[in-house]
């Protein structure tokens, strides 16, 4: 059975078992987590999508939090002798899918 849920204005496709990393979430390693933005859930029987879907929760634990590779941006105007460099690390929550339950039959 998988799942498409919602979190950090990202959807993501999800699976029972797996990690991944999603936009930080303000709470500490070993927390539980629910999800209860659910898009789609599809399994053997099939897809269910809209009112099907009411009171379907994805739950999982998190692992831990850190921050991304650095993405490296550079402005540069030829000829014009500027040249501007930034850096950025985007913070993430690290957390491992525990259940997937189904809405309304």
């Amino acid at each position: 059975m998988y799942a498409v849920v919602v979190t950090g204005g990202k959807q993501y496709r999800v699976m029972q078992g797996e990690t991944l990393r999603v936009e930080k979430l303000d709470l500490e390693a070993g927390k539980d987590v629910t999800f209860d933005q659910i898009l789609m859930l599809g399994d053997s029987d099939g897809v269910k999508l809209g009112d099907a879907l009411k009171g379907a929760t994805v739950s999982a634990k998190v692992v831990g939090h850190g921050r991304a590779d650095k993405v490296r941006i550079v402005k540069f105007r030829r000829r014009k002798h500027h040249m501007k460099q930034m850096g950025h690390r985007q913070h993430y929550t690290e957390i491992e899918i525990t259940g997937i339950a189904g809405g309304k039959k």
